[in-house]
């Protein structure tokens, strides 16, 4: 046996299903060792799709996913995806091809020091540097990726070293008992939220990661406390519940600033500072906060919690609130504000505007998709419409990638999630722009038989920033491009295309695109005036209640 055989046996191990990659000539080895394995190694047509896809993995299965490159431009490739799934804390292990340890010290073909090059965008790396010590190496790289906070790790594999002959198996993988928050933190939470008067839950991604949706729905309804969440913590408690106040997290002003303002103590459950940055909602670092999480809080001057409860997430919320007394009605503001932000969203279902108005795609987006099916969206304008207007029930049913904010990573999102979960829909989100940048994922997608709906933002330019320079200089500049045909574009892929001609026609495109059995693309032109018309309207924002 050598290295790479070994290692392909720790990663069997590990529970690997995928492999996503490209071949290259210093992971022959590697590929040689998965070609008997019970790993599936998927072939994709661009490295950074590949740890889009395992990045998407991780963040469904709370599993970590894994990518294979070549040295190199291969790793380079690698990093984007690596760092996406590191800041949004999903698990991935990276695993690169390198040079023989006999080259490292001299100019050599395609040589980089790999190890010092991923250290800023993961949690922790090494170069196996004897065959002897790839289980721990591998036993480790899990372990660290999977724990809380999880994140991106990688390891550095030298050609000669995968070649070399081994004995050895692989580590046994420990079992991690649930962590437990102190007495004394659950009782001074309890005492702080009975005192408050106007309470509001912020919920973000580490909830949905400790799969506590559960335990909040029965805390918020046991205490009549209403509930928003960041981009990633959508679907925590069902967009239809009266507690639910939505989505909280634009850098603008907006309805939920409102319930911010009022409110008198924020408990934080599981909300990361990376989704979005508390200098946003608390520039003075006067609001009270309650801290409840996996881990300790960040250290930020507008986020110091009067209290942290640190432990499992679910059985914290159950223990305070066993322990808090609050009134038996709910307060009868917080409704008057959920009918407001609900009254903005219901005025979208009708319109008929030719280009498409972005609010009237994600409210067509929600009759169509069911409560299980997934969106998932990738960075530009229609991002931040998706993570204002579309709603979830279920958590994980809205993929943002709002720490790193990576441009491509909807298409190979996509077809990660349609191997997860292969019975339920999926339509991947993008603009013109992210579209063009991992488009080539769909023939991955036609070949696995992995059939999902791209939806195309189409405004012939970077539509986002556009939105940015109009609101800081009153101009644009150098935002523009021009587009293939979109629809024979996937018609040469052997995909079914469609173009969206009126308004009338978005909702029926969008039910026989997700009928079909192969991967399909939807052109949809969006007017994004309205992007600046909703930055003019939160300037004139005034809360009334």
């Amino acid at each position: 046996m050598n290295t790479a055989e070994l290692l392909v046996r720790c990663l069997e191990n590990e529970g690997v299903e995928y492999i996503f990659g490209v071949p290259g000539e210093e992971n022959l080895a590697v590929l040689q060792a998965l070609k008997s394995s019970s790993i599936q190694f998927v072939t994709t047509r661009h490295e950074q799709g590949a740890a889009f896809m395992a990045d998407v993995y991780g963040r469904l299965t709370g599993k970590a996913g894994v990518c294979l490159s070549t040295l190199g431009p291969g790793a380079t490739n690698l990093m984007t995806g690596v760092a996406d799934a590191n800041l949004d804390c999903a698990p991935l292990v990276a695993i690169t091809g390198q040079v023989g340890t006999d080259r490292m010290h001299i100019e050599s073909h395609q040589y980089l020091d790999l190890v010092a090059m991923f250290s800023p965008v993961t949690k922790w790396n090494a170069q196996i540097v004897r065959p002897s010590i790839t289980p721990e190496i591998v036993r480790k790289a899990f372990k660290l990726a999977q724990t809380e906070k999880p994140g991106a790790v990688h390891i550095d594999l030298p050609e000669n070293i995968a070649e070399m002959t081994v004995t050895g198996q692989p580590l046994r993988r420990d079992g991690r008992d649930k962590s437990e928050a102190s007495l004394q933190s659950i009782e001074q939470a309890a005492k702080a939220i009975t005192q408050a008067t106007n309470p509001l839950i912020l919920v973000g991604n580490g909830a949905i990661r400790a799969q506590a949706s559960e335990a909040l729905l029965r805390f918020a309804t046991g205490l009549h406390i209403p509930v928003v969440n960041t981009f990633m913590g959508k679907g925590m408690v069902p967009y239809t519940h009266p507690l639910a106040l939505w989505t909280f997290g634009l850098q603008q002003r907006d309805f939920i600033s409102c319930g911010i303002e009022r409110a008198d103590l924020i408990i934080a459950v599981g909300y990361d500072l990376v989704e979005f940055s508390p200098k946003k909602w608390n520039p003075n670092g006067d609001l009270p906060i309650l801290h409840i999480s996996a881990t300790p809080a960040e250290i930020d001057s507008s986020y110091i919690p009067q209290t942290e409860v640190v432990g499992d997430i679910a059985d914290a919320l159950d223990a305070i609130l066993n322990r808090v007394q609050r009134p038996a009605q709910p307060d009868p503001t917080n409704a008057q504000l959920r009918d407001e932000i609900r009254a903005d969203y219901q005025r979208y279902a009708d319109d008929t505007g030719f280009p498409v108005k972005p609010q009237k795609v994600i409210y067509d987006l929600r009759q169509v998709l069911g409560p299980e099916d997934i969106l998932i969206s990738d960075v530009g304008a229609h991002k931040m419409w998706i993570a204002r207007n579309y709603h979830c029930d279920r958590p994980n049913t809205c993929l943002i990638s709002n720490g790193f904010a990576a441009m491509g990573i909807a298409i190979p999102g996509g077809i990660a999630a349609k191997l997860v979960h292969p019975e339920r829909r999926v339509i991947a989100a993008t603009g013109d722009g992210g579209f063009l940048m991992n488009c080539q994922e769909l023939e991955t997608a036609r070949r696995l038989g992995t059939p999902f709906v791209t939806l195309i933002f189409h405004d012939g330019g970077y539509g986002l920033i556009e939105w940015k320079q109009q609101n800081q200089y009153g101009e644009s500049n150098f935002i523009r491009f021009t587009n293939p045909d979109f629809v024979k574009f996937a018609e040469s892929m052997g995909l079914k295309g469609y173009r969206v001609e009126r308004t009338e026609d978005l909702i029926p495109t969008l039910k026989e695109a997700l009928a079909q059995s192969v991967p399909t693309v939807i052109d949809c032109p969006v007017d994004y005036r309205e992007n600046l018309l909703f930055s003019q309207q939160t300037q004139e924002l005034t809360c009334s209640i």
